[in-house]
């Protein structure tokens, strides 16, 4: 009896040093059949790799020395707009810091890539608190007042909207977000194309533009739920008004010095008017000349 223990004794020193094979020739020995075949299948489940989609984040849960690829790098989409962030900074920051608080808003100007609409050499101050020039002496509007006039328009999925003064189409781009379609005019017919061209690449495929004069609005297509004009006329363009459905809202900066963001909302044959805040626009044109445009003017 001592003697089968010492023996049992050695044979556990010896297995506590042996060889991972060395074990599976001994496990008949020490094991009954269905414990040996368990053993077998648990050791073929260690041994096998773990896909990078499941399981733990490593290679083995044993052993987190033995990290498996970085599964983002394989995931659509993954990285490949690096301004993310910034727009997010953009909305929290600028935007709802400044009381914008319609959900729809905030989530379209999250969305859109304003330094798609650019030039490229200026891409990494789109999303600066300020406008930008995007040639022509014109401008792309500083986030915010693209921000407060979306929302001011309260726009809603199927709302049917006009745009007068494309610029480089990113309001229109922040509407289609919205509304699922968007109508947008242009005095420069050079801005009108390659406005047309950038939303059509990204997808806007219901972004109508046209070269015209914005005073006359757009009537083959009104009425409109809402109007947004981003040049500052010296008066309100009747036009304009008459495009408006019931309830309709134009949203547009007025006057010639000191200019004021108002919107005029129909009311039957009447319209009510609500000043807004100052603001500081180019002043809208009946036709494209050097030096005048659309958009807010440079600070």
């Amino acid at each position: 009896m001592a003697m089968l223990a010492q023996s049992l004794s050695q044979e556990r020193h010896w297995l506590r040093i042996a060889k991972p094979a060395a074990l599976l020739l001994l496990l008949p020995l020490l094991l009954s059949p269905a414990d040996c075949v368990t053993a077998s299948k648990n050791a073929e489940k260690t041994s096998a790799p773990v896909s990078a989609t499941e399981g733990s984040l490593y290679g083995s849960e044993a052993d987190p020395t033995h990290a498996s690829p970085d599964v983002s790098a394989t995931m659509p989409n993954a990285a490949a707009d690096p301004y993310t962030e910034a727009r997010s900074r953009m909305v929290r920051e600028q935007i709802e810091a400044r009381g914008v608080k319609d959900a729809r808003v905030l989530a379209a100007m999250r969305e859109v890539p304003r330094h798609r609409f650019v030039p490229t050499d200026r891409a990494a101050a789109a999303y600066q608190d300020h406008p930008l020039a995007i040639g022509y002496r014109q401008t792309i509007s500083q986030p915010y007042i693209v921000a407060a006039m979306t929302e001011l328009a309260k726009l809603e999925p199927g709302s049917k909207v006009l745009e007068v003064g494309t610029g480089s189409g990113y309001q229109a781009a922040v509407i289609h977000q919205i509304t699922g379609e968007v109508f947008s005019l242009e005095i420069v017919g050079e801005l009108a194309k390659s406005a047309q061209e950038t939303l059509a690449l990204l997808g806007y495929d219901k972004a109508h533009v046209r070269h015209a004069n914005g005073y006359l609005g757009w009537p083959e297509e009104a009425p409109f739920d809402a109007i947004l004009v981003t040049a500052a006329p010296p008066e309100v363009p009747k036009a304009l008004l008459d495009q408006l459905v019931e309830g309709g809202r134009l949203v547009v900066p007025v006057g010639t010095g000191a200019q004021t963001l108002e919107v005029h909302t129909r009311r039957g044959d009447r319209f009510t008017r609500e000043a807004v805040f100052g603001v500081r626009f180019v002043p809208m044109v009946e036709r494209a000349r050097s030096g005048t445009g659309v958009g807010e003017e440079p600070q």
